[in-house]
């Protein structure tokens, strides 16, 4: 993969640093802790060459993206709400989401808490334990 091209997306309160490539449906990937949008670097082109869309963001508080000081403003409710805003920027109704480590929490969630928007979900590398409480708004 070339150098990517980012888009800095500004929603639920943050700017997310973000590669952006291709057209078609979007596909969504999360990293984990402690990578960056650098782990799914091997993964984009095929994704895009296959027909998709796809966003690597660098999640809220990592490399790129803006890091909020308020501990609550990392919990799963804003991460997950930064995953449809994503979509939301680009012009997606629906969208795949795809998480590898902590990326999965985040992955799940969203497809729990956003069922509509959310097409299909894949964790890479975490079983899934089930969904936690949700906490309050």
């Amino acid at each position: 993969m070339n150098e990517p091209a980012f888009q800095y997306i500004n929603t639920n309160g943050v700017t997310l640093r973000t590669v952006v490539k291709g057209k078609g449906p979007l596909v969504i990937l999360l990293h984990g802790f402690p990578e960056f949008w650098h782990l799914w670097r091997h993964q984009i082109d095929p994704i895009v060459e296959a027909g998709f869309q796809v966003a690597v963001p660098d999640q809220r508080g990592y490399a790129g993206s803006e890091a909020p000081e308020a501990i609550e403003d990392y919990d799963i409710l804003h991460l997950t709400a930064d995953v449809v805003g994503i979509a939301d920027a680009l012009g997606h109704d629906d969208f795949t989401v795809i998480g590898q480590d902590w990326g999965c929490i985040v992955a799940w969630h969203t497809a729990l808490l956003y069922p509509d928007r959310v097409s299909a979900v894949m964790g890479l590398s975490v079983p899934y334990w089930g969904r936690a409480e949700t906490p309050d708004a």
